[in-house]
């Protein structure tokens, strides 16, 4: 080889050196930048202690070289701790074609001038807490294969750039804020095979360009706000392997292209709105190793047959509106199926029997359905069985002593159904069992004293049944017990010793049995109990003074029991959230630690023997919203510390023996729905700031001492139910802004000096339901007819007031009344119809009252006078003139027919002239005519008149028959 060529060769080195140079950098270069990378970060491992000038870059931590150790070509400090921005310096080292820098606490945003590392073939920034946008410049890097840039912060939308990244195999952007739709330039990544979008904010529709993305073995776009449908062109996907679009807005049903997915093993549609039946195509999927189409709205029966689906190991259909007998081929002998999670759907018939015969099982759950009959006693055919969930359904019958036989049963839950009969001893052989729930149901008998056997229980709750006998007395040997509940059965006997063995116990319920005796000291021993819950039992004694070393204790249930004593030992801890010790014998003072537990919520210490004053110490607890002292004798002023208290939502301190003035600054507890301060010692007036109280449902301050008038402010309470003011010493008018506490349904008044009329408007409280008593006032006026508004109301109470007037009858439309008393009023006239019902006492006292039930208004007798119309005086009158002429005419006429008789015998006597008789005879015979012809006398409608008198129609009947006998006598002449 000549000179020339030579110096031509040591030329074209030089240039192409040059060159290499400029596009991949060299390493003195590349230190300088790493450096100055390394002085932005916090490096708490030391990862980059080795990073100095002094070293060969090659040799740093994290660094990876070419092999010919002149450039960079790797950096990986994943999972080094460090935190610090991610510098933009890095793109500085222009020959990196890796950079992992995931797992660790990285921030700010993904630097725009990444785009100029058009070497990089993989970046990983997952899993810090960068943020910002994913820069568009990313679709600069043409090379790229692996982009993973999720579990951040980033936000804003998915760029459409992506699309340009050709060589993109795998896009990870999973568990960040990003919002927008899936783009559709996704589909020119026709080299991706995992595609993670899961945990963002993506809306819209699965674009339909991604059936372009054919080597595509991964796509997971779940917990997301996708909607409409699946594209069916996702058929066309043949070597996706993964398809999880769980918990979207995706509807419409499952689209039958899924079933040419051959090479699917994971499909995952739970949490969506897929409906219509399950397309049997699914069937086709022979390499289909799980498929969760849970808590969707799909319907039908069950397609789906393990003699088709032989590499299915994991088959969830729970949470939709299946329906029908659980099909026998769902799973086979020498299936692969362990896991079957069939609940809440509406299954139907007896337990399959042919479920017995799929040895593989492991978790069933059947629960939340309607199946029904017994439990089959071959459930022990399922050896590998660790969890057995039947409860929610209808079986019946016993439990089968095979169940003893489940020997890897880990979880069994059978609530909620009708079993009965007792708990078989087999079932102590359970070495596994470590939750048992069988409450719910109807069972009985003993608790066998096997059950403390099963050595790794660690919750055990048999709620709701009708269990006899004593707890167990060795159930001290359920070391592992966290959680206890046999609430709500018929045990007797005392609490055993032994179970303050049980070390771990956290919650213990026993509440609602017969229970009785002491609490045992070894108590002191359940150092993690925080849940304690003994009411409605017979216990007794004073507590043991150990149980103060109990520091965890946060709700204690000790109510309705005998116990007796203080009440200190239960303050051991300063974590109380509440305390329920309503209905025993305690006594004494409230200790002031109480106070201590400053997250109590709930004190509840009625119906004991406790004394003393209202502590102040209350005042501490902020977060207190239930306070009820009652029934007990504390004395005293309520302490201006307890204002503090504003989450207070129900202050019950009556009956007890309190004085002073009700304070004004109740009013101040927005929270306030229950303030019941009755029978104590209060007195001076009502505070009127108590209308503040705008949530207040029930006031009650019955049976104290005070006066005054009723504030104007009440009618403020708009959300008020009761109000009991009876039995004080108010006085005034009833005020009518009572009105506007238009969710009344019991107003008691009763028992004070109120005056005054009743407000009409009280009408208008048209929910007033339990009763309306205004009695024992000075009440004065009328009853309002608007009471007759009140057609709910079951009482009505106005008795011994000054009312007066008629009661109005639109009372007669209270037809919901069982219970009225007006009595003792100045009440007057007729009863409503509708009260005839009501006992006489309920009117008494009323003495102008009428109609049933008391006396008929007619026949009622009184001083009071009632005049008549002028109408029926003129037709009494007319009635009395007509009467009396038809009686003087009657007899008239037989006046005259006796005179006439005694004169014909008068003629006929006469012996003097015997033609005279003859010719008087002839004239009586012809006068008779003459009367009939009116020639005579003339017919009167008040009297028989003569002729000659027909001008005096005045003459009364008496005048009538003073008759002129001689002009008698010349007429019949």
């Amino acid at each position: 080889m000549g000179s020339t060529q030579v110096c031509h060769l040591m030329l074209f080195f030089s240039v192409l050196g040059v060159i290499l140079e400029v596009t991949l950098g060299n390493t003195s270069d590349d230190s300088h930048w790493l450096l100055r990378i390394k002085s932005e970060l916090v490096d708490p491992l030391g990862v980059l202690g080795n990073w100095s000038p002094g070293d060969d870059i090659c040799t740093w931590n994290g660094v990876t070289c070419s092999d010919d150790q002149t450039y960079i070509v790797g950096l990986n400090l994943s999972s080094s701790g460090l935190s610090g921005p991610l510098s933009p310096d890095l793109s500085r080292i222009i020959s990196l074609q890796m950079i992992d820098l995931s797992v660790n606490s990285l921030t700010g945003s993904i630097p725009p001038d990444f785009g100029q590392l058009q070497n990089l073939r993989q970046l990983l920034l997952y899993s810090n807490s960068l943020s910002g946008k994913i820069p568009e410049e990313i679709g600069l890097l043409k090379k790229l294969q692996v982009l993973r840039i999720g579990d951040n912060m980033l936000t804003g939308q998915v760029t459409p750039n992506i699309g340009n990244l050709i060589e993109l195999r795998v896009l990870g952007v999973a568990y960040c804020q990003l919002n927008g739709s899936i783009p559709t330039e996704i589909g020119n990544l026709k080299h991706l095979q995992s595609l993670d979008l899961q945990k963002n904010s993506l809306g819209g529709l699965i674009p339909l360009e991604i059936s372009g993305c054919m080597e595509l073995q991964n796509f997971a776009a779940s917990n997301n706000r996708l909607e409409g449908g699946i594209p069916a062109s996702l058929g066309k996907l043949e070597s996706l392997q993964i398809l999880n679009l769980a918990n979207n807005s995706l509807s419409g049903s499952i689209p039958i292209e899924l079933g040419r997915l051959s090479d699917l093993k994971y499909l995952n549609l739970l949490g969506n709105r897929f409906n219509g039946e399950i397309p049997s195509e699914l069937n086709q999927l022979s390499h289909l190793e799980q498929l969760d189409l849970s808590r969707n709205n799909l319907s039908g029966t069950i397609n789906l047959f393990n003699t088709q689906l032989k590499n299915l190991e994991v088959l969830v259909l729970s949470e939709n509106f299946l329906t029908g007998d659980i099909p026998r081929f769902i799973c086979v002998r020498d299936s692969y199926l362990w896991q079957l999670l069939l609940a809440q759907n509406k299954f139907s018939g007896n337990f399959p029997l042919e479920l017995l015969n799929c040895t593989s099982l492991q978790e069933l759950d059947l629960s939340g359905n309607n199946l029904k009959g017994e439990l089959p006693p071959s459930l022990d055919k399922l050896v590998n069985l660790t969890d057995l969930l039947l409860n929610n359904n209808s079986f019946t019958g016993t439990l089968p002593p095979e169940i003893g036989n489940l020997s890897a049963l880990e979880t069994f839950f059978l609530f909620d159904n009708m079993i009965t009969g007792q708990i078989p001893a087999e079932i102590g052989k359970l070495q596994r069992l470590s939750i048992l729930y069988l409450y719910d149901n109807q069972m009985s008998g003993s608790i066998p004293r096997e059950l403390t056997n099963c050595s790794s229980l660690t919750e055990m709750d048999f709620f709701g049944n009708q269990f006899t006998g004593s707890i167990p007395p060795t159930i001290g040997k359920l070391k592992n017990l966290s959680f206890l509940q046999l609430r709500q059965n018929d045990l007797s006997g005392p609490i055993p010793p032994s179970l303050g063995y049980c070390r771990k116990l956290q919650r213990l319920v026993l509440g609602d049995n017969k229970l009785s005796g002491s609490l045992p000291p070894t108590f002191k021993f359940l150092s993690e109990l925080f849940l304690i819950s003994l009411y409605n039992n017979s216990l007794e004694g004073p507590l043991p003074e150990c149980l103060s070393l109990l520091k965890n204790l946060r709700i204690i249930n000790f109510s309705h029991n005998r116990f007796s004593g203080r009440i200190f030992p239960l303050l051991g801890s300063n974590s109380l959230s509440l305390l329920d010790l309503t209905n025993n014998s305690f006594s004494g003072s409230i200790p002031s630690r109480l106070s201590m537990s400053k997250n109590l919520t709930r004190i509840r210490l009625a119906h004991n023997l406790l004394n003393g004053d209202f502590p102040s110490e209350f005042g501490q607890l902020k977060q207190l919203n239930f306070l009820d002292l009652s029934f007990n004798n504390f004395t005293g002023e309520l302490p201006p510390e307890l204002s503090n208290c504003t989450n207070l939502s129900h202050l019950l301190l009556n009956s007890n023996q309190f004085f002073g003035m009700i304070p004004a600054w109740l009013g101040s507890f927005q929270e306030l729905g229950e303030l019941d301060l009755s029978t104590n010692n209060f007195n001076g007036t009502v505070p009127p700031e108590l209308g503040k109280c705008s949530r207040l449902l029930k006031l009650s301050i019955h049976s104290n001492r005070l006066f005054g008038d009723i504030p104007q402010d009440m009618g403020n309470l708009t959300t008020l139910n009761v109000l009991n003011l009876q039995r004080n010493n108010l006085s005034g008018p009833i005020p009518p802004t009572l009105q506007q506490c238009k969710k009344l349904y019991e107003l008691r008044l009763s028992y004070n000096f109120l005056t005054g009329p009743i407000p009409p408007e009280l009408g208008s409280l048209t929910e007033l339901q339990v009763i309306l008593d205004l009695s024992e006032n000075r009440l004065s006026g009328e009853i309002p007819p608007s009471l007759g508004n009140l057609v709910k109301l079951e009482r009505l109470n106005l008795s011994f007031n000054e009312l007066h007037g008629e009661v109005p009858h639109s009372l007669g439309k209270l037809t919901s009344l069982h219970m009225l008393n007006l009595s003792n009023n100045h009440l007057q006239g007729q009863l409503p119809l509708s009260f005839s019902g009501f006992p006489l006492s309920s009117f008494s006292g009323n003495d102008k009252l009428c109609g049933p039930p008391l006396a008929s208004c007619a026949k009622s007798s009184g001083p009071q006078k009632k005049w008549m119309s002028n109408t029926a005086v003129a037709g009494i009158i007319v009635a009395i003139v007509f009467t009396a002429t038809v009686v003087c005419s009657v007899l008239l006429y037989i006046m005259v027919r006796m005179w006439f008789k005694w004169r014909m015998v008068s003629i006929s006597s006469s012996e003097n002239n015997k033609l005279e008789h003859k010719r008087e005879e002839e004239k009586w015979v012809y006068g008779d005519h003459e009367i009939r012809t009116g020639e005579y006398w003339d017919v009167n409608t008040m009297a028989l008149v003569p002729a000659q008198q027909r001008e005096s129609p005045t003459t009364t009947c008496i005048f009538h028959l003073k008759m002129n006998t001689e002009s008698s006598k010349n007429s019949f002449a």
